[in-house]
Order: structure tokens, then C-alpha cells, then sequence
């Protein structure tokens, strides 16, 4: 009788970044150094190239940063892996833009419904001051800072951490679709689709809610539409179902 070689069921470096990864969850908060490398491979009895490599790996998941000179610590950016892919996937800035509208369409109202149900004091106090910021802005780099809060702030409230840390992922393409459309027509239709969106919240009416949330993305994808040579639907997403 004959039996396969046994297998480790993970290498000395996928041990290493679970061990890692896992520690830096206890961590109380962001900008946490790891221990220099000699002396972490030291405490986990591996070489220093395995730490090195796992590092690297953990950095591309956005839990570690290496800073050359200086050390490694703790971050939390999982959503960083995401935004480096889309332009690699999607090189037509356009595009980008209207695909990232049309998943918002499909997600944002649901989020602003379980918002209106869900919602905490801090969470509404949050909204209001994203909204507060978004109003006394005075560039447009700091509107569209706020604008993003605001929708931060929504997707907390919702409840949801995947669809949170998913929103999440999209904020580096977020923040230029955003700078296109304020720097169009300004903060002003921001501001009073937001009015209306908390206000719905506040008043926990989700279908409410979902409805000024979808009528906000329609009146962006109408604008990105102005924008853009692409041949698109005569209605936006928002406004079909």
C-alpha cells in the first residue's frame, strides 16, 4: 500500500502573516510599529526572509506598511487592494465613473433604508457633521472630502461592515468621479439631496429614505452622462426599475 507524501497545510510565511494579521487586530488603533525585523524573526523563530515576505504580502492587503528606514506598522487599509485595480481593469476614466455609479445605484438606497432602521445617536451626529462640513466648505477639495464622509457616515449606520468596507474600497474612484461632478455644478445639489436623504433617516422612514437616495444617484449619473462620449441609456439607472 502506497500513501502520498504528507503536506504542510500552510508555509512558515502564511503562518506568519495569520499570526500577524491576528496580533494587529488587538492592536488598540492605527500607526502601531511591529518589533524591527531581526527581532520579530527572532520571537517567531523564523528567518528574517520569511518575515520580509510576509510583510510584503500583508501590505499588499492593506494590514501593514512598510516605511523604508523607518519600520513597519499597522494600518488599516483593506480596502487598498481594490482601488489600485480599477484602473488597471477599466482604463477609460468614463467608464470608471459610470460603472462606479451604476453599483452605488444598486446598493446606496438599500444602505439608506437599513440607515433609517438602524442608526445610532453617534451615527445621525456623524451625518450631521459631514453634512455641516459639506456646507461650510470653501474648496472644492474640502466638499468633496465632506461629501464622501456623508456617505461613510450613511454606510456606518447602516449596519453592515461588508458593504461598508466594500463602499470603502471604492473611495479612491469615489473621491474623482466626486471632484468631477461638484466641480460641474458645484456642492449645492449635494447638499440638499443630503438634507433630504437625513432627514429621512432622523424621521426612520427607510423607503423614504431609499427613494432620496436613489433620486441623489440619479441626478449624478445625469451629470456624468453630460460629461462623457460614451453612448448611454436615455434614462439613468436610478430612475429605472
Amino acid at each position: 500500500m502506497r500513501f502520498p507524501s504528507v503536506n504542510r497545510s500552510t508555509t512558515l510565511v502564511e503562518d506568519v502573516c495569520a499570526l500577524i494579521t491576528r496580533e494587529s487586530r488587538k492592536a488598540p488603533g492605527a500607526d502601531e510599529w511591529l518589533p524591527p525585523e531581526r527581532q520579530l524573526a527572532e520571537k517567531l523563530c523564523v528567518s528574517r526572509q520569511v518575515v520580509r515576505e510576509a510583510t510584503k504580502r500583508l501590505e499588499l492587503q492593506g494590514i501593514l506598511e512598510v516605511c523604508h528606514g523607518v519600520g513597519t506598522r499597522v494600518v488599516n487599509r483593506l480596502h487598498s487592494p481594490l482601488n489600485r485595480s480599477f484602473e488597471l481593469l477599466m482604463p477609460d476614466r468614463d467608464d470608471r465613473f459610470t460603472k462606479l455609479t451604476e453599483m452605488r445605484v444598486m446598493v446606496e438606497p438599500q444602505l439608506a433604508s437599513l440607515a433609517a432602521s438602524r442608526a445610532s445617536h453617534e451615527d445621525l451626529q456623524a451625518m450631521r457633521l459631514a453634512q455641516s462640513n459639506l456646507e461650510s466648505a470653501e474648496t472644492q477639495e474640502a466638499a468633496v472630502l465632506a461629501d464622501m464622509e456623508f456617505h461613510r457616515a450613511l454606510a456606518k449606520a447602516a449596519g453592515n461592515p461588508i458593504a461598508e468596507l466594500m463602499l470603502e474600497s471604492l473611495a479612491e474612484l469615489g473621491k474623482a468621479s466626486r471632484s468631477q461632478t461638484i466641480g460641474m455644478v458645484g456642492k449645492a445639489p449635494a447638499l440638499a439631496h443630503h438634507a433630504t436623504i437625513l432627514e429621512a433617516i432622523e424621521a426612520r422612514k427607510p423607503d423614504t429614505a431609499a427613494k432620496a437616495m436613489a433620486a441623489h444617484l440619479g441626478a449624478i449619473e445625469l451629470h456624468l452622462l453630460k460629461e462623457t462620449s460614451h453612448a448611454r441609456p436615455k434614462k439613468p439607472l436610478a430612475a429605472r426599475s
